[in-house]
C-alpha cells in the first residue's frame, strides 16, 4: 500500500478512535496530522506507526502508543503562544505534536542518543520551535524560568515540587505519579495563585524516574 494512503487510513481510525472517547479538539487533532509520526518510528517498527502499542527505543526507552500519545497532549492543552516544558523527550514526537502549536518547546532527556535522534526527526518533520537538551529530568530546568504547559513522562512517587514552581498561574502540569510498586497514574495539576488543584485521570505505563544525566549513551 501507498504510504500516503497507509498514513491517511492511519490517521482516520486513529481520530474514529477519539472521538469515541471523546476527544475532538481540532487544534489538537490538525497538530497531530501535521506531525508524520512515521518519521518519529524506529524504521522497524514503521508498519506499527499508528497503532496503540508501546514501541521500544534505544536506552530502554519506549514511545507511547498512538492513541495514549494523543490523549496525554489532549489532557494537557496546550494553546498557542505558549511556553511549554517536557521532560522525557523519546522520540520527539509530543514535543514535535506540541510544537505545531505552542511558541516554543524545550524537550529534555538523560540520554545523548535520544537527544541526538529526537533533534533528527525533528528536523526531518521541520519542525524549528522544539529545543532538544540533554538534561537531568529529576531537578527541574534550571535557569529557564516558567511555562505554562509541563508534560512529564517519567514517574515520580509524589508530586514534584520542584517542577511546580516553574509552572505559571493559570498553568497546567501533566504528571505521572507512582501510586504502588506496580499502579501509575496521569495527574493534572493546575496553578492558580499559589494553590494547585489536582485531577487524577488514567493509568499510565510509565517507569520511575531515572536521576543524573546518562554518561555513556
Amino acid at each position: 500500500m501507498n504510504s500516503r494512503i497507509a498514513d491517511r487510513e492511519g490517521y482516520a481510525a486513529l481520530f474514529l478512535r477519539l472521538r469515541g472517547e471523546g476527544i475532538s479538539n481540532a487544534e489538537l487533532l490538525n497538530a497531530v496530522e501535521q506531525t508524520p509520526r512515521a518519521l518519529f518510528v524506529p524504521p522497524q517498527f514503521q508498519d506499527d506507526s499508528h497503532s496503540s502499542r508501546l514501541l521500544p527505543l534505544d536506552c530502554g526507552a519506549f514511545m507511547e502508543g498512538f492513541d495514549f500519545a494523543v490523549r496525554l497532549l489532549h489532557s494537557l492543552n496546550v494553546r498557542p503562544g505558549q511556553r511549554v516544558l517536557e521532560v522525557g523527550t523519546g522520540s520527539g514526537f509530543t514535543a514535535g505534536v506540541m510544537g505545531r502549536i505552542a511558541e516554543r518547546v524545550l524537550t529534555i532527556d538523560r540520554y545523548r542518543t535520544l537527544v541526538t535522534g529526537a533533534q533528527k526527526n525533528l528536523e526531518k518533520a521541520s519542525i524549528r520551535n522544539v529545543v532538544v537538551r540533554q538534561a537531568d529530568g529529576s531537578i527541574g530546568p534550571a535557569g529557564e524560568g516558567t511555562f505554562d504547559r509541563i508534560l512529564i513522562t517519567a514517574a515520580f512517587s509524589s508530586l514534584p515540587r520542584v517542577f511546580s514552581d516553574h509552572l505559571v498561574s493559570g498553568g497546567t502540569m501533566v504528571v505521572p505519579i507512582m501510586m504502588s510498586e506496580t499502579q501509575c497514574r496521569i495527574v493534572r495539576l493546575s496553578r492558580t495563585g499559589s494553590r494547585f488543584d489536582r485531577e487524577d485521570l488514567f493509568e499510565a505505563p510509565y517507569l520511575p524516574i531515572v536521576p543524573q544525566v546518562a554518561s555513556f549513551l
